[in-house]
Order: structure tokens, then C-alpha cells, then sequence
């Protein structure tokens, strides 16, 4: 029989933690199954580094620099390609209607004319197609770095949230967080798209087209100074109220999305004791509110574009109003403009409110870009930059670890369903002595406040070992056995586990789904024959039997419609269908009466017959079948004599 183990091993040398300090998680030290949908042990991601919300938002772009650059700069190279098209157009308009050559002299035929006008006629309209294409080529640059550092930072986002563990992750509600990858890093492609872009030309193609006009006329050119900057200005003053208007909408968004959330995981028991109608009335009641604060959003965002737009005709009427009157004869001291160079202003004056539109209309995507990102601070203490490097999910360390002979059966000797290590181990990484599976010294576990949980001098697991944990109810039983795999921060001076690891936890996790696929999250490629084995194993496969659709019949959310003890059976058959070297178990005997604990409690046993064995229990009966004994009391492990 081929061998299919991994050995994983590691070893951490860390000082006591000062309070408050944290430390990477040990789930990447090891080979783990964990047999929850909810948590999976891959190996969580380097430390990010993280930056508060105005740098953010600036440095976001040096992660796509150059597509963001092109995006900044095609505008304005548009921008600047206007003033020659606006005077070719200014001089070609002049030379039709006053029949005039390039050159001014008057031409005694019309086919002349016609034939000086063809070449200014086509660089006109070359113009026009060369600025069109640098607009959409900044559009499509804009288009590809925004894509790009979004699926980034939800790559960043999703590698922390790993990081950081189940135990973070469950004091968040499911929508909070499922919002923060989806909604909360989309609202930032309003400001990295459409925003930049815009903030850079508004600023200077308005003073450089002001100044082209100085050179035409110097009243006209001061009109366009004058009118131009009144405009961010009140920009600025409707921003302030657009900032807090978004900051509600994201706030109404995330609590709607947590109370979506969790009422549609407990609707069984609203029903049950008859909340239904209550609760979807406090649903309703969110999303109004949620509609209520978005209309006001779009309002505050219509309300800057009409201010916009005011100015901006003034300042457009303005001129056209000034050379109308200077051609009427009606200022004195008009400088008598030409046609070419009144239309030349003309076609100027839109095009120097242009850029301040534009930015009007994108003002809102800044403020609910910063809004998404204090969100996000708010939830990940921060948001990472988008230059940190990225690990890869998982890699092996594949070291083959000896089994004893007559192991598991053909039935439960599989391959593993999650492989996680670290970096390469360590010298000091080797077993200390032949067949250990775990080795710890000097370990702890501490709250992110630097308070102990656990603390354990030292342990020696070896293969074959049966391990009662005891303790009182919340004296960390748990969290030893989530810490022991990695999926809490923890402390050691020796911290190695060697070989698979499967984990299963006190109240495990099953999605919606047929019972089959939620046998198969431990192993895919399992048969039925062998999902029939262990729901005998577990004595389930009567009960699965009886149902409509047997294997395929489908599970509600969290379980709907089995026993607290059916479902934790359910979970513990995934056990069979692995083959690990370590098996970890919290309260498996919890739900069940005592002829189904002895008949469960047998087939563990004898599953773990050459395996090692660690059970958190508060059931005497099953610490009597194990033959060591651990004690967790005051935060502190204790090895009881056998």
C-alpha cells in the first residue's frame, strides 16, 4: 500500500509577547484536514503592511503606475491638441465665410478656394480622430489598472482574513465581510477609473487653455480665471456633505448586509418560535433606511453637477456675450477681435469648463472611495498596500513520515484533502525521537491584549497516543486545539507537528448542499460505497436511507431539518474518509445518548488504532477509553498520570 503522508514540520523561537503584540499563525506549520467549510486550513499569508486612508488612496496607483500614468496623461495630450484643432477650425470657418485664402489675399475663383481649404479640412478631421483615440486608449488604461488593483487588494483582503483565523472571522458576521471584498472594494473604481484622470486634468488644461486665450485677449482670458475656480470651490463645500452622506450609505449597507445575513441563517428558529414576521419587518425597515440614504447620495450628486453646470454656462455666456458686443460696436474698448480669433475663444470656453464637468461628475466616486476605505479600515485595523507580496496558497514540504504497520483500511486510507506548510524547516525542526507527532516548549496562546489563554510548558504527542482533554467549560480546550494546528497566533520556543492533522470542531459547519457533497468536502473523489462506510461508522447510514433521495438528498442552511446530534455525526463520518496522523476532536460525544456515544466512540477507536488521538471532553466515560489525561486549569496544561 503506497504511502500517501506528508511530514509538515516547523520550529518557532519567539520571546514572551509584550501586551498587545501579535504573531504569525502556526496553521502554515503544518499538514491539516480540517473538516469545516467554514475555515480551511491554507497557509495564511505573510504579515501585511498596512496605511491609513488618505495615503491609501494615493499610493493605490503605484501598483499599476504606468496604465494609470497613460490614463492621466492621454487627456491632456487631447486637451492640448483642442487649441490647435480649435484654431485650424476658428481659421476654416473665417476662410469660407469670408472668402478668403489661408493667406488673406481674395481669390478670383471658387475651385481654388475650395481646393486651399481640402488640406486644413483634413488635418481638422485628423485631429478630431487622433484626440478620440488617445481618449479611449486613456479609458481602456484606466479600465485595466483599476481591474488589476482590484482583484489585488481582494487577493490582499482574502489572504488577511485567512491570516488572521476563524476565531477573528467569527466576530464579524458573514455579510460585514462578504461586503468588504465585494461592494467595498468595488466603490474604489469610480476614483481610480474616472477620478484621477479627471483631478489631473482639471487642474491644468483650464489654466493652460486660460492662458492661450490671454494671448487672443486679455479680458477674456481674466473671465476664464475668474469663473474657473469657483467651481471646485463650491465643489469642495457640497463634498463635505457627500463625504458624511456615503459614510451613512456604507454604514446602513454593512448592517443590512449582517442582518440579511444572519436572519437567513437562523430563520428555522424565528419560525419556530413565530419572529418570522417581526424579523421581515426589521429587514424592511433596513433596506428602506438603506434607500432612503442612497437617494440622498444621488441627490447631493445632482446637486454638484447643477452647480457645475451654472458656472460653467456663465462662464460660457460670458465670453459669448463680451465678442458679441465688441463686434456690435457696443464697447469702447473693445480690442476688435477677428472672426477667426473670436471663434477661436469660443470654441475655447466650453472646453475649459470641460475638465471641471468631468470632475464634478466623478467627485462622488472620491468620497465613496474614502468611505470604502475607512470601512475597511474599520474591519481589518487598516487596509494593506498593494505592493506587499503575495504568497502562494499552500506549498509542501514532502518528507515521508513511517507508519506502523496494519493502519487504517483500504476504506478510510485516503489521500488528504488539505495539505498547508511553511517555509522549509529547520535544523531544529527534525523529531526528537522516532514516531513523535507533536513537540512543544515554552508555547502560549494570548489575546490580541496580551492576555494568556493557554500556556503549556511541554508536551510530547507520539504516534498512537490517546489523550483525554479536560477542563471546565471556557477554560480553552478550543482554542488549544485550534492554536495546536495554526489557526490561532500562539507563541513557542519549539512549536513542530509532523505528519496530517485533522481537526473537528465542537459545532462544525454544513453549507447547503446534498448530504454526499458534504461528505466529500474531506475527500472529492470518494465513492458511494465508501460514504455508505462511514455513515455506518457513525451510525447515520439508516437514517440516510430513509431520506427521499438518499445520499443526494439535500441538506437546509446550517443543517435545517437534522438533530444538533445528526449533524455533529454527519461531521465526524468526513473523519473516515482521511487519513491523518494526528485527529483532533472536540466534544465528539456531545449531542449523542450513550448507546450511539459507545457505538461512535468504538469506531474512533478503532479508526485511530495506530494514529494518534486528541479528545476535548467533558464526558468521563470517554476520558476512561483514552489512556492519557490532560488537564487545562487557571490558563495553564497539565499532564496527569496515566
Amino acid at each position: 500500500m503506497r504511502d500517501r503522508s506528508v511530514s509538515v514540520t516547523s520550529s518557532a523561537r519567539h520571546a514572551q509577547p509584550e501586551p498587545g503584540m501579535k504573531d504569525e499563525p502556526v496553521a502554515a506549520r503544518v499538514g491539516v484536514a480540517i473538516m469545516d467549510e467554514s475555515t480551511v486550513g491554507l497557509e495564511p499569508p505573510a504579515k501585511q503592511t498596512f496605511s491609513s486612508q488618505p495615503s491609501w488612496l494615493n499610493q493605490a496607483g503605484r501598483y499599476q503606475s504606468r496604465y494609470l500614468l497613460w490614463a492621466c496623461l492621454a487627456p491632456l495630450l487631447a486637451g492640448l491638441l483642442f487649441i490647435v484643432q480649435a484654431w485650424w477650425l476658428a481659421q476654416l470657418i473665417d476662410h469660407t465665410l469670408t472668402h478668403t485664402t489661408l493667406t488673406s489675399p481674395p481669390l478670383a475663383s471658387t475651385w481654388w478656394q475650395a481646393l486651399l481649404a481640402q488640406p486644413l479640412i483634413g488635418a481638422v478631421m485628423g485631429l478630431i480622430v487622433l484626440r478620440a483615440v488617445l481618449l479611449w486608449s486613456g479609458d481602456r488604461a484606466a479600465s485595466r489598472a483599476t481591474e488589476a488593483i482590484k482583484q489585488r487588494l481582494r487577493q490582499q483582503l482574502f489572504n488577511e482574513w485567512l491570516a488572521r483565523g476563524p476565531a477573528w472571522a467569527r466576530q464579524h458576521p458573514s455579510g460585514e465581510l462578504s461586503t468588504s471584498l465585494l461592494d467595498y472594494v468595488e466603490a474604489l473604481e469610480g476614483y481610480l477609473q474616472r477620478y484621477m484622470a479627471a483631478a489631473v486634468a482639471a487642474v491644468v488644461l483650464p489654466l493652460v487653455l486660460a492662458l492661450m486665450a490671454f494671448g487672443v485677449d486679455w479680458i477674456i482670458g481674466l473671465l476664464f480665471l475668474v469663473t474657473a475656480p469657483l467651481i471646485p470651490f463650491f465643489m469642495a463645500l457640497i463634498g463635505w456633505r457627500a463625504q458624511a452622506a456615503n459614510d451613512a450609505h456604507h454604514v446602513r449597507l454593512q448592517r443590512l448586509a449582517g442582518l440579511f445575513g444572519d436572519r437567513v441563517q437562523g430563520l428555522f428558529t424565528l419560525r419556530l418560535f413565530g419572529q418570522a414576521p417581526a424579523e421581515s419587518a426589521r429587514v424592511r425597515a433596513a433596506s428602506e433606511a438603506l434607500s432612503q440614504t442612497t437617494m440622498k447620495v444621488l441627490r447631493i450628486a445632482f446637486m454638484s453637477s447643477a452647480v457645475l453646470e451654472l458656472f460653467a454656462a456663465l462662464g460660457v455666456a460670458g465670453v459669448a456675450v463680451y465678442v458679441g458686443l465688441g463686434y456690435l460696436g457696443l464697447l469702447s474698448g473693445f480690442s476688435g477681435l477677428s472672426l477667426q480669433q473670436g471663434l477661436f475663444c469660443l470654441l475655447l470656453a466650453p472646453e475649459v469648463y470641460q475638465p471641471l464637468r468631468q470632475l464634478a461628475a466623478s467627485y462622488h466616486d472620491r468620497a465613496q472611495a474614502k468611505s470604502a476605505v475607512e470601512q475597511l479600515q474599520g474591519i481589518y485595523d487598516g487596509v494593506p498596500t498593494l505592493d506587499a507580496p503575495l504568497p502562494s496558497p499552500y506549498r509542501l514540504v514532502a518528507q515521508p513520515l513511517p507508519r506502523s504497520e496494519g493502519g487504517a483500511s483500504e476504506a478510510s486510507l485516503t489521500e488528504p484533502s488539505v495539505l498547508v506548510a511553511n517555509d522549509q524547516p529547520s535544523h531544529e525542526a527534525e523529531p526528537a525521537q522516532s514516531g513523535c507527532v507533536v513537540q512543544i516548549k515554552d508555547w502560549a496562546v494570548y489575546t490580541p491584549t496580551g492576555t494568556v489563554l493557554v500556556q503549556v510548558p511541554e508536551l510530547t504527542v507520539l504516534e498512537g497516543d490517546w489523550i483525554a482533554l479536560e477542563g471546565p467549560s471556557g477554560s480553552g480546550k478550543s482554542t488549544f486545539l485550534e492554536s495546536l494546528v495554526g489557526l490561532r497566533p500562539s507563541q513557542a520556543a519549539t512549536h513542530q507537528v509532523f505528519g496530517e492533522v485533522t481537526l473537528i470542531r465542537a459545532q462544525p459547519y454544513l453549507g447547503r448542499g446534498t448530504v454526499a457533497e458534504a461528505l466529500r468536502f474531506a475527500r472529492a473523489e470518494a465513492t458511494e460505497d465508501q460514504l455508505w462506510h462511514a455513515l455506518e461508522r457513525v451510525q447515520l447510514a439508516e437514517h440516510v436511507r430513509q431520506l427521499p433521495h438518499g445520499l443526494s438528498s439535500v441538506l437546509g442552511t446550517r443543517g435545517y431539518g437534522w438533530s444538533g446530534g445528526q449533524l455533529h455525526r454527519l461531521a465526524l463520518a468526513r473523519l473516515f474518509l482521511t487519513d491523518p496522523h494526528l485527529v483532533l476532536l472536540d466534544e465528539p460525544t456531545a449531542h449523542l445518548d450513550a448507546s450511539t456515544r459507545d457505538q461512535v466512540l468504538d469506531a474512533i477507536l478503532d479508526f485511530c488504532a495506530h494514529r494518534s488521538l486528541i479528545i476535548a471532553t467533558h464526558d468521563p466515560v470517554v476520558s476512561a477509553r483514552l489512556k492519557r489525561h490532560w488537564r487545562i486549569q487557571q490558563q495553564r496544561l497539565q499532564q496527569e498520570a496515566s
